[in-house]
């Protein structure tokens, strides 16, 4: 039987989301616990996303097959977060047909991102946020991110999964909000669009902090967007503020 599940993680200790040779990834975790469960046998999890070296997630979209299990659902759903580390968690799992792709079947993707605005840095959110220490003008972030709503080449913003693919990709809403925090202010960037470029959401966030410090006008994120040339990107900023919060289907 198939199973989608709902995966949350705190990124800081992966080496991303795909397995790899010589670092620890929320994919080999997530799969050695399965093993366990499947009578020692090997387990595929499939994602809708493979998120970067410090990303997190709290709505990431897992599918796998577990022949083995022969319990109900609410015992495997115990038993894979018992067997979990405390950096990851199955919020919710269920059954669906044996066709079913997280990738290929998703609609859209939905990423947040956090700046700490303030001049000192934050215990509390080093682990979940970028520390910008200079004064940001989010009113003019959020006028030069509506510049990329709708479908475009987002080639300037990042590359293909796959090499050789197209880098056109649609973008639904991408909006700004400040909260006043204890010390300093909480900037949450939220883009969703039909599908993502490698560091794509980085370098945006990237390009919009420049906007923010007045290096930047909103004609230049219009030109970088025509130009469709990766070298016009400025430095993304670092994984460690973004977030995959939802996957739609």
């Amino acid at each position: 039987m198939r199973y989608r599940a709902i995966l949350e993680y705190d990124g800081t200790d992966f080496w991303g989301f795909q397995r790899q040779v010589n670092g620890r990834t929320v994919q080999e975790v997530v799969e050695t616990a399965l093993y366990k469960l499947n009578d020692n046998s090997p387990v595929t999890l499939y994602a809708a996303g493979r998120t970067d070296s410090g990303v997190h997630a709290s709505g990431q979209i897992v599918a796998f097959d577990l022949p083995s299990w022969r319990h109900d659902l609410a015992v495997l759903h115990r038993a894979i977060n018992a067997h979990l580390p405390r950096d990851v968690a199955m919020r919710e799992i269920e059954p669906v047909a044996d066709n079913f792709s997280p990738r290929f079947d998703a609609k859209s993707r939905r990423y947040e991102y956090l700046i700490f605005n303030a001049p000192v840095r934050s215990a509390r959110w080093s682990r979940f946020s970028w520390h910008v220490m200079k004064p940001l003008d989010v009113q003019a972030m959020q006028t030069a991110s509506k510049v990329l709503l709708g479908t475009h080449d987002f080639a300037t913003f990042g590359t293909a999964p796959i090499v050789g693919g197209h880098t056109i990709r649609e973008l639904f809403c991408v909006d700004w909000q400040v909260e006043t925090v204890s010390t300093g202010l909480l900037l949450k960037f939220e883009i969703e669009g039909n599908a993502f470029l490698f560091r794509m959401v980085r370098n945006i966030v990237g390009a919009m902090s420049r906007v923010g410090l007045h290096e930047w006008t909103v004609a230049d994120i219009e030109r970088i967007l025509a130009a469709k040339d990766r070298k016009l990107s400025p430095v993304p900023a670092p994984p460690q503020g973004l977030t995959l919060v939802k996957v739609t289907f």
